[in-house]
């Protein structure tokens, strides 16, 4: 028994002197529990709204005056017309707009009912239904209050409009971030050993000595991985074509440009990991695990970045599939063009730009 309680011993003094099993035992579920309990959250706060007010009278004032004060909305503006509206879905500055038609409130006072009207962007199909139960029940709070206030049976209705995915089908909603994701990891794990695999097989000499420019090496470790993620990418575009019922309504060219600068961003990553790395399984693991968490995390598709707090918000900035997921979303879903989408565009050309220069003096650097 002695001889046990010494052995335990001996083994909790192992634990407790090597910092990165400690870090492993108490800091990963500290941060994990603070991560998913207050960063990460499928609560929708804040979420930003338009107001068309065509009666203006004081019952769509206040009403609009208690969807505002609601910790879910943020009434950002209000607007004069329908193609007002339409233009803010398309830029994606909103989730959500409410039409108050003309005579509101006169409608209100003579037939005793009235009906507004609510226009969510169904592309998130959770999203939207959310934020519509959201609002419903923030009007059926106020037709409480207006009744009793009153003393007449009056009633405000809602009638709900769903753009880009009336049916609210789950497909639009995870087709464009599981390209993300599968995109990001096979690119970076196809390129994370293209290097490294040299090292390990002893050939990384005859490429340091050979006559063939740096740049050269790059590209051609870079090309054939680019080629394979292209069809790879016309597979999963024919696949959701023809079960999921889901074709690509904007232009398909402007989608392949956006994907060839998000596959090049994420072969560059996967390179950079592989100039650094020792071994391939390392290579293969620092890809798999820093890229899987963050693009699933950090992109948007699972939990929506605008209420997270400010530092992840920046953090996901520098995640390539954030970007990617955006311009998916609103190429292959919404069907609009590049003056919707080139700010993200030019987002991740310039990630591939800065990731192949780096990758690029790493591999220098190691000639030297």
């Amino acid at each position: 028994m002695k001889q046990l309680i010494v052995f335990v011993q001996k083994e909790f003094l192992h634990v407790f002197r090597d910092r990165k099993t400690l870090l492993m035992l108490f800091g990963l579920p500290i941060a994990q529990i603070v991560l998913f309990g207050f960063a990460l959250s499928n609560e929708i706060k804040n979420s930003k709204i338009v107001v068309a007010d065509y009666s203006k009278d004081p019952v769509t004032t206040e009403l609009t005056q208690e969807i505002g004060s609601s910790r879910y909305f943020k009434v950002t503006r209000a607007l004069e017309s329908a193609d007002q509206i339409d233009a803010a879905f398309k830029r994606g500055d909103i989730k959500m707009a409410v039409v108050f038609p003309a005579h509101f409130s006169d409608d209100l006072t003579h037939t005793g009912t009235a009906t507004l009207q609510v226009i969510a962007d169904a592309s998130d199909p959770n999203q939207a239904t959310t934020v519509t139960n959201y609002l419903t029940e923030i009007v059926g709070s106020y037709n409480a209050g207006l009744a009793q206030a009153s003393g007449q049976p009056l009633q405000i209705g809602t009638q709900v409009r769903m753009l880009y995915n009336p049916e609210l089908k789950g497909a639009p909603n995870f087709v464009p971030g599981v390209m993300a994701l599968v995109l990001m990891l096979v690119c970076t794990m196809m390129t994370s050993v293209a290097i490294v695999r040299e090292k390990e097989l002893g050939t990384m000499e005859i490429l340091l000595v050979s006559p063939f420019k740096t740049v050269y090496i790059i590209i051609s470790k870079l090309m054939p991985n680019l080629i394979i993620s292209i069809i790879n990418l016309f597979i999963i575009l024919a696949l959701s074509d023809v079960f999921l019922d889901l074709p690509v309504k904007g232009s398909v060219w402007l989608l392949l440009l956006a994907s060839f600068f998000f596959i090049l961003t994420s072969l560059s990553i996967g390179l950079l990991l592989s100039i650094n790395a020792k071994t391939q399984q390392a290579a293969m693991m620092n890809s798999l695990m820093g890229m899987m968490l963050p693009t699933m995390l950090l992109t948007g598709f699972l939990f929506p970045i605008e209420n997270m707090p400010l530092p992840l918000q920046w953090l996901s900035n520098l995640v390539p599939s954030r970007w990617y997921f955006i311009i998916v979303k609103r190429v292959m879903l919404k069907g609009l063009g590049f003056a919707t989408v080139w700010k993200e565009t030019l987002i991740l050309a310039g990630m591939s730009l800065a990731l192949l220069t780096i990758s690029l003096r790493r591999f220098k650097t190691r000639l030297q």
